[in-house]
C-alpha cells in the first residue's frame, strides 16, 4: 500500500508522499471555503480595480500551489495557515486595507490614528507563513533543522520586502490612479517599512513557539540538526 503524507506538526520534515487530494478531506474543505470566500469578497466590491489588482498575487501563488501539489504537497497544518492568512486578504481585498470595517472598530476601541488592518494582514503574514516556509526548506532543501528556524524567519523578511517593491511597481504601471488605495499607505511615507517590520515580528513570534513544540522530539532518521 502506499505510503501517504502524515501530518505532524512538529516535525514536518517526516512527511513521506502527498495524500491524494481525492482522500484528503480537510484540504477539499479549506479550498471550499476559499472559493466561497472569494465569490462572496467579488460581489461589489469597495474599488473594483484594486480588488482586481490585490487578487494577482493570489490567483499566481494559489495556482502555483495546485500545479505543484503531486511533487510538493504541505501538510494540511501549513494549508491551514495558507487558508487563514488567504482569508484575511480576501477580506481586505473587498473593502480596500484602509476601509475595511474591522480596521475602524480597532482604530475607535484603541484610539488609533488610522485603520491599522494592513498591519495585521502583514503581520500576519509572518505569523502563518513562516511555518510552511520552515517545513519547505526542510524537506525540499534539506536544510539543518537548528538552522531552518533563522532562515524562516529571513525567508519571511525578504518575501515582505520584494511584496512591497512588486506592489509599488504594478501600481504604477496598472493602475497608477488607484495611488494609496492599492498600497494602503494612508498617507505614512514609512508605512512600506513598518509593515515589513511586523510581518518579520510575526515570523520570529511563530519561529519561537515552533521551536518551543519541537523541543525534546526525536529529530528524524538522517537529521543532522
Amino acid at each position: 500500500m502506499d505510503e501517504y503524507a502524515v501530518n505532524t506538526p512538529n516535525n514536518p520534515e517526516s512527511v513521506m508522499m502527498p495524500m491524494p487530494f481525492s482522500a484528503n478531506r480537510s484540504l477539499q474543505g479549506m479550498l471550499l471555503w476559499l472559493v466561497l470566500l472569494w465569490v462572496i469578497t467579488a460581489i461589489a466590491p469597495f474599488n473594483r480595480h484594486d480588488w482586481l489588482l490585490e487578487n494577482l498575487l493570489v490567483f499566481l501563488y494559489g495556482f502555483l500551489l495546485v500545479i505543484t501539489y503531486r511533487r510538493f504537497a504541505f501538510s494540511n497544518l501549513s494549508y491551514g495557515l495558507f487558508t487563514v492568512f488567504l482569508s484575511l486578504h480576501l477580506v481586505g481585498a473587498h473593502y480596500t486595507y484602509a476601509e475595511t470595517p474591522f480596521g475602524f472598530w480597532l482604530q475607535d476601541l484603541f484610539d488609533l490614528e488610522r485603520n491599522h488592518y494592513d498591519r495585521i494582514v502583514h503581520f500576519s503574514f509572518g505569523l502563518l507563513i513562516a511555518y510552511p516556509f520552515r517545513e519547505l526548506l526542510l524537506r525540499a532543501a534539506g536544510l539543518r533543522r537548528s538552522w531552518s528556524y533563522l532562515l524562516s524567519v529571513a525567508l519571511v523578511l525578504a518575501f515582505s520586502n520584494c511584496y512591497e517593491i512588486i506592489e509599488a511597481i504594478v501600481a504604477e504601471i496598472v493602475s497608477p490612479e488607484l495611488g494609496s488605495a492599492y498600497l494602503g499607505t494612508q498617507g505614512d511615507i514609512w508605512d512600506a517599512q513598518k509593515d515589513s517590520f511586523v510581518a518579520f515580528l510575526g515570523a520570529v513570534i511563530a519561529m519561537a513557539f515552533t521551536w518551543l513544540g519541537t523541543l525534546g522530539s526525536a529529530p528524524p532518521v538522517g537529521d543532522r540538526r
